[in-house]
């Protein structure tokens, strides 16, 4: 196979292919991993995501309804208000309470919206988060307790404060169980292949992005004269990587909604998987970036019109003005990194490895445009000098 250079041998054909392929599937579980390292297992990222999910009308809708449930099979609520009624108001008080019921969960949802109360479920998640990661990873500092490997989200705080808003008395409240509006998250039962996974993803998470970048970069430098459509393959293999990431978090996310929730809160289900996969989500359209990037790259030096084209409009720039080049080429880097459209253009390495590609497309480009003025310097056809008129 040729491709402006020396013709590859099938062997090294082969392994190129063979680097891209296996690179790409290695990105896919890369990208995977880093999800779960930077958002799941991150109290930074977890709360976060706790701040948007609270923030959703859905949630807040469906969490009042749980609360309010909470707090009724805590305490007799009709009972209470039994207390706070004249005597002669007892019989209403039953019916009262159960009237109460739906406009109570209208109230929690408008509480829920309220900052200090959003608050409130914030720090219960952040408490939860921090709980789970030191089970997870089986560290028990921090005065946090493994609990014998159960993790719990304790918003018995929300449901105190939603009886306070119902005008119940103190001493009603005080009779709250500590363990209402408990949800357990996490058995012992689950520990040990969790405490597994956690380990293999904090071994992984890093190296296998670096992995993914030398294999794919090992690749490139094999093909020689092909590089071109090496790193256009590349391109088209991290957009393959993205958009499987993107059908994966829907298909995903589809299954276990279905799997643990019920019908009528499935919406907020899918919500709550949107949310606390966001970071899966930009990590997908992330690698569609890249490699759009690549791919535009490779068919800038390619042979079609517009891409000759392009480059003989550049030619006078490039060979004459190699400062308004690499001024340009700084240009775009500044603007990715004021942009910082994706994590990688958010932190050190990733705008450095920006940098570096950027300056090697740059080098590249360059090479070819001065090889291409050459050729057609020496293949322009010399006119004859006219002979001089006779007079």
């Amino acid at each position: 196979m040729k491709h402006g250079g020396a013709a590859m041998s099938h062997r090294r054909r082969v392994v190129v292919w063979l680097l891209i392929g296996v690179a790409t599937l290695i990105a896919f579980l890369s990208t995977l991993t880093l999800w779960v390292d930077r958002e799941l297992l991150d109290n930074g990222g977890w709360t976060t995501a706790s701040e948007k999910v609270i923030e959703d009308q859905q949630v807040q809708q469906a969490l009042s309804v749980y609360l309010v449930n909470q707090l009724y099979s805590s305490i007799d609520v009709a009972a209470a208000l039994q207390q706070r009624l004249p005597p002669n108001l007892d019989p209403i008080a039953a019916p009262a309470a159960v009237a109460l019921r739906e406009p109570a969960a209208r109230a929690v949802s408008f509480m829920l919206a309220r900052p200090r109360v959003q608050q409130l479920w914030i720090e219960a998640s952040s408490r939860m988060h921090r709980r789970l990661v030191n089970v997870l990873e089986n560290d028990t500092g921090a005065g946090i307790s493994t609990g014998n490997g159960t993790v719990t989200l304790e918003l018995g705080t929300l449901v105190a404060r939603l009886g306070t808003e119902l005008g119940l008395s103190q001493k009603a409240i005080a009779r709250i169980p500590p363990q209402s509006g408990t949800i357990t998250l996490f058995k012992s039962s689950q520990l040990a292949a969790a405490q597994t996974a956690v380990r293999t993803v904090h071994s992984l998470s890093g190296w296998l992005l670096a992995l993914v970048l030398a294999l794919y970069g090992v690749a490139v430098y094999l093909a020689g004269g092909w590089r071109r459509v090496a790193v256009r393959s590349v391109g088209w293999a991290l957009i393959g990587v993205g958009l499987a990431v993107l059908v994966t978090r829907k298909l995903v996310g589809n299954y276990v909604v279905d799997a643990i929730s019920s019908p009528a809160y499935n919406g907020v289900g899918h919500r709550l998987w949107l949310v606390t996969t966001s970071v899966l989500g930009d990590l997908g359209w992330a690698s569609v970036f890249y490699g759009v990037c690549l791919v535009a790259a490779a068919l800038l030096g390619g042979e079609g019109r517009a891409a000759v084209a392009v480059r003989q409009h550049l030619a006078p720039i490039v060979n004459d003005s190699p400062g308004v080049t690499w001024g340009a080429a700084a240009f775009a880097w500044l603007v990715l990194a004021l942009w910082g459209g994706t994590h990688a253009l958010r932190v050190w390495w990733g705008l450095a490895l920006a940098a570096g590609l950027l300056a090697a497309g740059v080098v590249a480009l360059q090479r070819q445009i001065r090889t291409e003025s050459r050729r057609e310097i020496e293949h322009r056809p010399r006119t004859r000098r006219e002979k001089p008129a006779l007079v």
